[in-house]
């Protein structure tokens, strides 16, 4: 857990936005402004200042205090979130390997086709997926890209084009996957969830506020790479 601990400080220390580094975690611990201020006994209008990066960025003490507050809430709540953290940043297989794929088509397939073929299920924003022109897919491994990459990093999900969807494995609750698109400075066009039966409220919400097309899918990452590579 430390080691998971001085991760998270190092990434919020060392980064070119603290703030938005902080915005990450705390909205990836699923902790709405107002809820984490109450925890810290500061004013939300302050954890506002510091995301936004109207305030200088935190010291070392801040820093720690944030971490330790994140740890504390998640587990009151069960420590779920911290042991899927703690299992995935130990696990060595692939290491070395980036934690996505960057596939684009050769022809453009609405939204509508791209749902079909990977036997999804809509959760939100069905109207935008109806108007929707896909050029490619990126398949992501959710808690690897939280931990592995910072938002300035995010770019490099979209290789050519951002007319594409986002397809995340290693997830939970959906939780995740929908932080990254939420401080990502660009987005997809859709998002697949895949092998999760009940999203995460926070997710859906998230999904809405971007207006981007919330899909699951059972299917495994193999089978939807498959599929879509025929295209």
């Amino acid at each position: 857990m430390d080691q998971l601990k001085e991760r998270i400080a190092g990434e919020i220390a060392m980064a070119d936005s603290p703030g938005s580094a902080m915005k990450k975690w705390r909205e990836l611990f699923g902790l709405s402004q107002m809820e984490f201020a109450k925890e810290l006994k500061i004013a939300a209008s302050t954890i506002s200042d510091y995301e936004s990066n109207r305030r200088l960025s935190p010291g070392v003490v801040v820093i720690k205090r944030f971490v330790e507050t994140l740890f504390k809430i998640d587990e009151e709540r069960g420590g779920a979130l911290i042991r899927g953290l703690e299992n995935t940043s130990g696990e060595k297989k692939g290491e070395g390997s980036p934690p996505y794929m960057i596939k684009d088509f050769t022809t453009p397939i609405g939204g509508a086709d791209f749902n079909r073929i990977i036997e999804g299920r809509i959760l939100v924003n069905l109207n935008y997926l109806d108007n929707t022109k896909l050029f490619g897919f990126t398949m992501l491994d959710s808690i690897r890209v939280i931990l592995e990459m910072s938002p300035q990093e995010y770019p490099k999900l979209f290789g050519t084009t951002t007319e594409r969807a986002f397809i995340f494995d290693n997830v939970s609750t959906g939780r995740s996957p929908m932080v990254v698109i939420r401080v990502a400075p660009i987005k997809p066009k859709v998002v697949v969830i895949q092998g999760v039966s009940n999203v995460d409220k926070l997710a859906v919400k998230l999904a809405q506020v971007e207006r981007l097309p919330l899909i699951v899918t059972k299917l495994g990452m193999d089978e939807i790479a498959e599929r879509l590579m025929k295209v």
